[in-house]
């Protein structure tokens, strides 16, 4: 976008007029309202979101308590160029300066009150009091941990990988990751990095890696170590859903919780397509309703869901797999039999073998778990500072399970340290861990615990861990003070299957009046899904689309695969260190007289 065009865009005449209906309570819906208010000009009184579930946030959730133990289905690895994110949340403000019970002993200096203060402000206030670093990415042999930083990659591993970032979409097609590379590349730390960080298997769309490598190319340099990564204070319920959630009800948006919605009319003549109805049910009063629409009003519907049908197991039971469709997919299907426009969303959800994983939260109550983290991180689990930073990935787990312990607290309810929210003044301190984990094979058979791993109970799932971490003997006095939950997500990676151009619908196809589509499975040229930044991204685009903003357009993704600077240090990074020249100078001498004038 540019700071010359950051401006508020001009009122369109008749936005008064207008209804919007948000179809989805998560961060794209969420977000759509917020720029239907700030650069839309239209009420929040004219916006309706429309959620079936009895709580926003999507896929950005964090809930419990210390006592039953905390459940987080995934967490979220940020960084300083999510442009539309960012742009979202400099003006949110920030929830956290108006509760009094943030305020410490010893208060950390992003937590001093400021009623000025937006969400984007604290995160990065966060991040730059205890800036992030990776103090065991990879470990192998029962906790020995990695200490190579390099990626471990072969010329021929890079020629691979750059040969892929010149590749186009359309020569690369339904490819597969494993279908592009050699076998060899799958045992490299790159691979292990790659893997476990976005969550992305080698039976994977080879598009989305590319689209990946493009796009965070600038952090190449520092997968090793997770420098440049930024984190919420708390949760992202907590941090970003909440602080979003509670300035748009203050703006007047109606929140239509526990509400399905089941299909949508259409018109289509001529090629233009008017959704003229919304049919729904409401699950509190077990009533069906339909509303009328017309040209002038707005729809946008968040097509597909990757938490869609996630349960939750508990210490002692699994997380049962539920294979059943769910309503949000049933929705798409339906929208796109109207037309082919409107995507084929049985190309993300009719595997869920190849999209599914397992996750599980440890709530630790002053528990030896504590001290081995602080073996293997040299870090004080208690100290508020950032434990694991980021993802610790064990190399050699069948599950290839990782684990991360963020800054903590997680959760504001959670005692920490010097942190001690309390019923009442007489309870005694505590000092409460929220770790979190998860495991990419959930069908294989764990390697100490000999059971599937999403048949296994939150004791299992963590046995299996601490033999990971070398802690075999300490199992038993850890497992009195935790409790742990199991999630299993069954379309938690869908939407890394293969596709190609056609599946997923333009976030305004063509024709489209007022009708978009947000979130994870529209159409967005060269940005990433599996983050943030893409469901904002969808959002602004359908906001600006539907309404005709044109003085104004979305943040531009970052250029990073169109600065020279960031290719040369990507290029030294694969090539271990070493500037390319150079290393294919020592490749192309080796065993030679001259080889040694080189070092």
């Amino acid at each position: 976008m540019g700071s010359y065009r950051n401006v508020i865009a001009a009122r369109k005449e008749g936005i008064e007029k207008k209804r919007a209906y948000l179809v989805g309570g998560g961060i794209a819906s969420l977000a759509a309202a917020a720029y239907l208010i700030r650069d839309g000009h239209m009420a929040g009184e004219q916006i309706t979101i429309l959620e079936q579930l009895d709580i926003n946030g999507g896929c950005l959730d964090g809930s419990g308590n210390a006592i039953d133990g905390y459940l987080m289905r995934g967490g979220r690895e940020m960084e300083a160029h999510y442009e539309c994110t960012w742009d979202l949340f400099s003006f949110i403000p920030d929830l956290m300066c108006k509760d009094p019970g943030e305020v410490l002993t010893n208060p950390r200096p992003e937590l001093v009150s400021d009623p000025e203060r937006t969400v984007l402000k604290r995160i990065r206030d966060v991040n730059q009091w205890d800036p992030n670093s990776s103090k065991c990415r990879l470990m192998s042999h029962c906790g020995e941990p990695d200490r190579d930083p390099s990626l471990g990659l072969s010329i021929v591993h890079v020629m691979e990988l750059t040969k892929l970032t010149l590749k186009t979409e359309q020569e690369l097609g339904a490819m597969t990751v494993q279908e592009f590379f050699p076998d060899s590349f799958f045992k490299t730390n790159m691979w292990y990095f790659w893997t476990s960080m976005f969550a992305m298997e080698t039976w994977h769309s080879v598009v989305e890696m590319r689209r990946y490598m493009q796009r965070f190319m600038h952090l190449m340099p520092t997968m090793s170590t997770l420098e440049h990564i930024l984190f919420t204070t708390y949760n992202q319920y907590e941090s970003m859903v909440l602080p979003l959630q509670t300035w748009l009800g203050d703006k007047g948006v109606n929140f239509d919780l526990n509400t399905q919605v089941t299909d949508l009319d259409i018109d289509i003549v001529n090629g233009e397509k008017t959704v003229t109805a919304i049919h729904l049910f409401r699950s509190s009063t077990d009533n069906r309703e339909t509303i009328t629409t017309t040209v002038d009003d707005l729809v946008f519907v968040t097509n597909g869901s990757m938490t869609e049908n996630s349960t939750a197991g508990n210490t002692h039971e699994p997380a049962v797999l539920n294979r059943e469709e769910g309503a949000c997919w049933a929705l798409w299907k339906k929208i796109a039999a109207k037309d082919p426009a409107f995507g084929k969303p049985e190309v993300f959800c009719s595997d869920i073998d190849k999209s599914k994983f397992v996750s599980f939260t440890i709530t630790a109550t002053d528990s030896p778990i504590a001290d081995l983290l602080a073996e293997f991180t040299g870090v004080d689990p208690y100290s508020h500072k950032a434990v694991t930073g980021g993802i610790m990935t064990i190399k050699d787990s069948s599950w290839l399970m990782s684990a991360t312990c963020n800054r903590q607290p997680q959760y504001r309810s959670q005692p920490v340290g010097d942190y001690q929210p309390k019923r009442n003044k007489d309870e005694p301190d505590k000092n409460v861990l929220a770790i979190w984990a998860y495991g990419l094979f959930p069908d294989n058979t764990g390697d100490y615990v000999k059971k599937k791993m999403s048949d296994c109970t939150g004791e299992e799932l963590l046995t299996e861990l601490l033999y990971h971490w070398g802690a075999k003997d300490r199992i038993p006095e850890i497992m009195k003070t935790v409790k742990v939950i199991p999630c299993m997500m069954p379309y938690i990676t869908s939407q890394f299957l293969p596709r190609v151009k056609g599946d997923r619908p333009e976030v305004v196809p063509e024709g489209c009046r007022n009708l978009a589509f947000l979130g994870q499975f529209t159409e967005i040229p060269d940005d990433c899904v599996f983050t943030v930044e893409y469901s904002v991204r969808s959002a602004i685009m359908a906001v600006y689309k539907l309404l005709g903003i044109t003085d104004k357009a979305p943040p531009d993704v970052f250029p990073s695969k169109d600065d020279v600077r960031v290719i040369l240090k990507a290029s030294e990074t694969m090539y271990g260190g070493e500037m390319p020249g150079e290393y294919l100078l020592k490749h192309l001498l080796k065993n030679t007289s001259l080889h040694g004038l080189l070092d």
